[in-house]
């Protein structure tokens, strides 16, 4: 492999530049003698910056050099905390007003100030000494040799059916388990990582689920907690073991209700062939054509899963000459015909040296779909940097994902670093990572843009890199969560230790220190016994950053040791208890999240905490009062059926409200929403109290109006909210981008709407879908997103003109009683790329039909058709298929056909 490279280290430096600008400001001014020395350091580390962004393109950096990087990155942490202690000390303000605390606080300042001024002349002797080391090793640097890739917003995702290389083994796979046997029967995938052994098996999974009773998908780990393992497949059969259940006791509940069962189980990863044994208890041999997947790496433990003669081991095979073309070429220019003609001996080799692997195919295509794209000395210099191997071991596949983080801009390397903090195989929050960035300093404003659009853009550059998987969409088909694949965690975490980026704890027992203090700390263990040492012994918490902890021991670390603390995430199993009386000492504190298993009281005041960005509580129902004196609050989660105390309208800060329960908060509070004129994410749910429910009703709807910043404003009120949203003045028409409303219905679409011109996503329910409904969605010129469904038959067939209407329509969800219904002129929905309609296919052949019209739909490239097979006869199901088919057979662009059944 290539030598390491830099990554994290300028992606420190940035926030810190940042903060010494700030601190030659007003307080600075108090001190003119050191504002020349702030200055002078602030200089230096500006050079060494750009010195550090040089280091990135080299593959090898000898001893001194590392040796010297290092120092940096770690001054660079310790400069900061400086800064943001001092600043600390600054803000703090007493409480009471009188001449004795005026004096008090007076004292501190100045104390502050001169504590500062030694520490900035020390510190400026250790920069000026490191910055002469960094002189003498500037002329080893070679000059760039990559041009660096933009930056894309809109993210790429893989459609199922557009998958390369898996129908045939999924073929074979399906057949190989629908036949006749009555045993249980257990197929083993077996393959080197990145051959694509999860992808196939979910796919085989999506085909095969609705013909038996029962069914999941779960994912095992290299160190594999089987309780816990256990323990989540019957959360997937909706039974919540108990907390203190052993395994021996999970395994039989398990047992007891798959006996009875025709049921279909998906063992993802494992490594361990003891752990297999174990799970396979859980298996009943009932005679009812049951069948478990299990995929690995390891050919023994593929040979243990398929013990019996009945059993079959399929060995993945990588992509053949064509398939890797394909998907190379599709995923870069849409087609190998469209690769310029100077580029496609370049790709041949590039290709060759993939070795037909999945993972690396994707890895560098991705890297190469970019503006740009079709730059020749670029490609020379990926294929050159890909070595000359073409079998692939676990080294060359790691040499290929190195080559895309080091194309990575710095920036982008230290946001997925980041991610190796949670552990393998873990659903990441998207919501979760941009705001666990922006409290680490990483989003940084560009071009006057908002944090939080940056931070959605490098989210999106990384899945369009493919550097992480997207996990579950939402109806928009915007990513709501990700993982990473399991090779790419490798890099992460050998990149993390070369950085001293986060350290791992996963054993409570490990008595090694680390070479360098600890700045992030992801806590992973189970069964952690109350009272004992979670953290490394004789090491200091006061520098660390971000703490997560995952798993089932009972108690964390007191918060007292984290002072620095930007981060605090916390996931553990249910019964947890989370001590946090010692919460506001934690002045630094930016994000904190509990999730809603753990057990665990506010502090009764938390105003402290100025700089809290994000907070996130799901099972705290009793907030403190002060929560409206946090200034710098922006996102707010709560669980169901919290209620805020009074006062609601004072966090003039929020932007981010996640569930507002009408049924909990108070009218005040309802009314304080209309005084939140930043709020631009609002979820409501619930149901206002039957005593009062006009009263407020009528206040929800006024508020409502007064939310000029509203940018997405989801609605979750059972029954019909005709009368919720104000028609006059229309609801903030210039600034609401997406409408979901799935969970309650409006009896036809509102007028209202047409006056929704940034509208680019509406999701909602009517009872009748009329003409003037159509013409009124045809209107909204941004829509790009419909998802609707009709709660009641048609009267008359529903028309969709070519009369300049839905002009941005791109994706369009359509829930009916029949697709008969739907018919399509000439011209309609000229964009539209994907079409779903859902329906039930019971007595199809008298009702059914395919929609009319589909072929003049010029830029479909997807017709998809999701059925209710309840009470569904054969003869409907094969009626459907044929229907559709035929709808697109004369389509001209032969778009893609996916049917479903679901029961």
């Amino acid at each position: 492999m290539a030598g390491l490279i830099v990554g994290a280290s300028t992606g420190v430096m940035k926030p810190l530049l940042g903060k010494l600008a700030t601190l030659m400001g007003e307080e600075f001014s108090k001190l003119k003698n050191l504002r020349k020395e702030v200055r002078s350091i602030s200089d230096e580390l500006r050079s060494m910056n750009h010195f550090l962004e040089r280091l990135s393109d080299v593959d090898e950096l000898d001893n001194q050099t590392k040796g010297w990087r290092d120092e940096v990155r770690e001054m660079s942490y310790d400069i900061e905390d400086i800064i943001d202690d001092f600043n600390q000390q600054i803000s703090e303000k007493g409480e009471n007003s009188g001449i004795v605390n005026s004096t008090i606080d007076r004292l501190k300042t100045v104390i502050a100030r001169h504590r500062i001024a030694s520490q900035i002349k020390d510190m400026k002797k250790l920069v000026i000494e490191t910055s002469k080391r960094h002189k003498r090793y500037d002329h080893h640097i070679p000059p760039k040799s990559i041009v660096a890739i933009d930056q894309r917003v809109v993210t790429l995702y893989a459609n199922a059916a557009d998958l390369v290389g898996v129908e045939g083994p999924k073929n074979e796979l399906v057949k190989q388990l629908k036949d006749r046997e009555n045993h249980l029967k257990v197929v083993s995938i077996v393959g080197f990582g990145g051959l694509g052994k999860t992808t196939l098996a979910n796919e085989v999974y999506r085909k095969l689920k609705e013909d038996f009773e029962c069914d999941a998908f779960v994912s095992v780990s290299q160190k594999p907690n089987i309780s816990k393992f256990l323990g989540s497949l019957l959360s997937q059969f909706g039974i919540e073991p108990s907390v203190h259940a052993c395994e021996s006791q999970l395994l039989d509940k398990l047992r007891e209700y798959l006996q009875s069962k025709r049921y279909l189980i998906i063992i993802d990863d494992i490594w361990d062939v003891h752990a297999w044994r174990v799970i396979r208890c859980a298996f009943p041999e009932n005679d009812l054509g049951s069948r478990v997947i299990a995929t690995t790496r390891i050919q023994d433990v593929a040979k243990a899963c398929c013990s019996h003669k009945r059993d079959h081991i399929f060995k993945m095979k990588s992509l053949s000459e064509e398939d890797s073309r394909r998907l190379f070429f599709g995923r870069i220019f849409g087609s190998e015909e469209a690769c310029p003609r100077q580029l496609r001996d370049i790709s041949a080799g590039i290709l060759k040296k993939c070795g037909g692997l999945p993972l690396a195919v994707i890895s560098i295509s991705s890297m190469l779909a970019t503006e740009g794209s079709n730059q020749k000395e670029r490609w020379e210099h990926v294929c050159h940097s890909l070595g000359s191997r073409t079998n692939l071991s676990l080294e060359g596949v790691r040499e290929i994902l190195n080559l895309s983080y080091k194309d990575l801009p710095p920036h982008l390397k230290t946001c997925l670093l980041y991610i190796g903090m949670y552990p393998e195989d873990y659903i990441i929050s998207r919501y979760n990572l941009e705001r666990q960035w922006m409290a680490e300093g990483f989003i940084n404003k560009e071009s006057g843009q908002d944090v939080e659009i940056v931070a959605r853009n490098y989210f999106n550059e990384l899945v369009n890199r493919s550097l992480i998987q997207p996990v579950r969409f939402d109806n928009q088909g915007l990513v709501m969560s990700c993982r990473v694949h399991d090779m790419m965690l490798d890099l992460i975490l050998l990149k993390s230790a070369e950085e001293n980026f986060f350290t791992i704890v996963d054993d409570p027992q490990a008595t090694t220190r680390p070479e360098y203090k600890i700045r992030r700390l992801s806590i992973r263990l189970d069964g952690a016994s109350n009272g004992q040492t979670i953290l490394p012994r004789n090491t200091s918490m006061s520098q660390v950053r971000s703490v997560m902890f995952f798993g089932n021991f009972r108690n964390i670390p007191l918060l007292r040791e984290f002072k620095c603390l930007r981060v605090l995430f916390i996931d553990l199993d249910f019964g947890a208890t989370v001590d946090l009386t010692e919460l506001c000492k934690l002045y630094q504190l930016r994000y904190l999240w509990i999730s809603d298993l753990c057990i665990y009281k506010i502090p009764a005041q938390i105003r402290v905490l100025q700089h809290l960005q994000t907070l996130g509580l799901f099972r705290c129902y009793s907030f403190p009062s002060d929560i409206f004196h946090l200034p710098s609050l922006m996102h707010l989660n709560v669980g169901t059926w919290v209620r805020l105390p009074d006062g609601l309208g004072n966090m003039k800060s929020l932007q981010h409200l996640e569930r507002f329960d009408l049924e909990g908060n108070t009218l005040e509070n309802i009314k304080g929403l209309g005084e939140l004129i930043d709020l631009r994410y609002l979820r409501l749910e619930g149901e206002p109290c039957p005593s009062n429910k006009e009263e407020h009703m009528d206040a929800l709807c006024s508020s409502l109006g007064k939310l000029c910043s509203i940018e997405i404003l989801s609605v979750n009120i059972k029954g019909c909210i005709d009368g919720l949203l104000p028609s006059s003045p229309p609801l903030t028409p210039y600034c609401l981008q997406r409408l979901l409303s799935s969970e309650c219905r409006f009896s036809r679409v509102p007028g209202w709407m047409r006056e929704l011109h940034n509208l680019w996503a509406l999701d909602c329910q009517v009872d009748k879908l009329l003409i003037d409904g159509v013409g009124i969605l045809a209107e909204l010129t941004a829509l790009t997103h419909l998802s609707i469904e009709i709660l009641t038959a048609p009267d008359e067939r529903i028309i969709l003109y070519g009369r300049g209407g839905f002009p941005a329509l791109k994706i369009f969800n359509l829930q009916l009683s029949s697709p008969s219904y739907l018919s399509f002129q000439v011209g309609a929905m000229p964009k539209l790329q994907r079409l779903k309609l859902m329906f039930s296919a019971r007595g199809w052949e008298q009702n059914g039909a395919a929609p009319a019209g589909v072929e003049h739909l010029l830029a479909l490239e997807e017709l998809s058709g999701e059925f209710n097979c309840f009470g569904v006869v054969e003869s409907d199901k094969k009626s459907v298929e044929s229907a559709f088919r035929s709808a697109i057979q004369v389509h001209p662009g032969k778009p893609r056909l996916v049917i479903n059944g679901s029961s």
